[in-house]
């Protein structure tokens, strides 16, 4: 959001108004879980473990994007943050007994599965989408890598009688390379490259 803001101010209106999936966690764990469970939502602490060091600045953005008041997300660490955690406390998980994950906001399905991977929100909005709009369960989604460049897969989803195409850029240097082709085929007043990317 922040590199978007920064660098492609002129695209924000083409920019998801959908919280980051560890956001929607938060703010429902704030919400819901802390009603079913009749407790305060401002006593529900939420720790969100990511890979990515920029969702930290993600959990301080503006209070008129916290859904109950509160700030979805208190703390977000990064994976390297947890293990050093866990290496200090001397906690060896092979030593500990196997366990069932509680459920505490009820069932998931699969495409809650795949948010963590890249390209996981896309497949699980376009699932959802070709769902919705046909009535009927997507079967796959199939991408290409973009020849030499690493980090950036593109395809196409037939939905009903219009191709969508897709992309998943990861690193910051291929979601710049698929911005400004988005940007050279709006300002030359071509037909767009892609009706959806995840960065």
């Amino acid at each position: 959001v922040d590199y978007m803001e920064k660098f492609y101010p002129d695209m924000k209106d083409n920019f998801s108004s959908c919280k980051s999936p560890h956001e929607m966690v938060g703010a429902l764990a704030k919400t819901y879980f802390a009603q079913k469970q009749k407790l305060d939502a401002g006593k529900v602490f939420v720790v969100s473990i990511m890979p990515c060091t920029a969702k930290k600045f993600e959990v301080s953005r503006s209070k008129d994007m916290f859904a109950s008041g509160y700030q979805d997300v208190d703390v977000s660490l990064t994976t390297r943050e947890l293990a050093r955690m866990i290496k200090q406390a001397g906690i060896d998980f092979a030593a500990l007994p196997d366990e069932e994950p509680d459920h505490m906001l009820g069932d998931y399905t699969g495409a809650a599965t795949i948010f963590g991977a890249t390209g996981g929100v896309m497949e699980a909005a376009l699932r959802t989408a070709y769902n919705l709009i046909t009535g009927e369960k997507l079967k796959s989604v199939d991408f290409e890598n973009v020849r030499g460049l690493e980090g950036i897969k593109e395809g196409t989803v037939q939905v009903n009688e219009r191709n969508v195409k897709i992309a998943v850029a990861h690193g910051l240097k291929n979601v710049e390379y698929v911005l400004n082709k988005v940007r050279e085929a709006k300002e030359a007043g071509k037909e767009m490259p892609y009706h959806f990317i995840e960065v």
